[in-house]
């Protein structure tokens, strides 16, 4: 693939697995709460557009603020516990570095949650920029936090390749206009993902070596 010399990752669903921490975290706050506990799934399916609005469709209105606090203060724990990489990201990362790409993360995750997750799993030693949602605006699907990126490195659109795990990412990536991946691991159904007629599905993250 020519031209490429940055890779923008997302976190969750593309490189991390830690859907065990963001269940524990999200059912403890419940609990506190006095709100209804939800299953693995329910609440796979509400991953990806940040905490808040994790949180929000399933409390009373009103308590976010108290919700948010419990669940971070939970979810900084539950983390360095319950995540994981996905099998082979760590090579795969290795690799990309060795061979001169730039590597970036794009995140709607808050920025102290996405670094505990880097630190933690080992990736500090690969990323050249970390940047999420709550420095910006606005999140994805918006284009901003891409644009930034973009910037960041002095590249254009076409110097770029998005890999991430939603919907959100695919729309994000074709706002920006920069050539985009996902993966089936994470949020979205395969179908959802179709939809959005990204450049390429793929079904494991190391796939993406093969590409480049």
């Amino acid at each position: 693939m020519r031209g490429i010399k940055l890779i923008i990752f997302d976190l969750d669903g593309t490189l991390v697995d830690a859907y065990d921490a963001i269940v524990s975290s999200f059912n403890y706050t419940m609990r506190k709460l006095k709100a209804n506990q939800q299953n693995a799934c329910v609440i796979r399916r509400a991953v990806g557009w940040g905490d808040e609005n994790l949180l929000k469709p399933f409390i009373k209105e009103g308590d976010l603020k108290k919700a948010l606090l419990v669940y971070r203060g939970h979810h900084k724990n539950a983390l360095l516990k319950y995540s994981r990489l996905f099998p082979g990201v760590d090579g795969m990362l290795r690799n990309l570095k060795e061979k001169g790409y730039k590597l970036a993360v794009a995140s709607n995750r808050p920025t102290k949650f996405s670094l505990i997750l880097i630190r933690h799993l080992g990736l500090t030693k690969y990323l050249d920029y970390v940047l999420c949602a709550d420095r910006l605006k606005q999140g994805k699907p918006n284009p901003e936090i891409m644009h930034r990126i973009l910037k960041k490195f002095s590249l254009r659109p076409t110097n770029a390749l998005y890999a991430g795990d939603m919907t959100v990412d695919a729309q994000a990536g074709r706002r920006a206009k920069i050539k985009t991946i996902i993966v089936t691991t994470g949020s979205s159904s395969r179908a959802e993902i179709e939809k959005e007629k990204p450049f390429l599905v793929i079904t494991k993250i190391t796939q993406l070596l093969k590409l480049l």
